[in-house]
């Protein structure tokens, strides 16, 4: 009985390195969101934008963000 290895734990990563790839993956998502979002955002016309209290320049200045702001 000495001899048997615990195998009880779940995953093989140690918990910090774990997070570190949690917190890419979630970063990244985040990323794809935006800017799934922003080109949404572009094909809305001038009468969407007013529904949404947006004006043409709100838009332009949200489209030329980088993906990762």
């Amino acid at each position: 009985m000495k001899d048997l290895q615990n195998v009880s734990e779940t995953s093989s990563l140690p918990i910090p390195r774990r997070n570190a790839l949690r917190r890419l993956f979630g970063g990244l998502w985040e990323s794809l969101e935006r800017a799934r979002t922003r080109r949404a955002l572009f094909q809305l016309d001038s009468r969407d934008l007013a529904d949404l209290g947006l004006s043409h320049a709100d838009r332009l200045n949200e489209l030329d963000k980088p993906f990762w702001r």
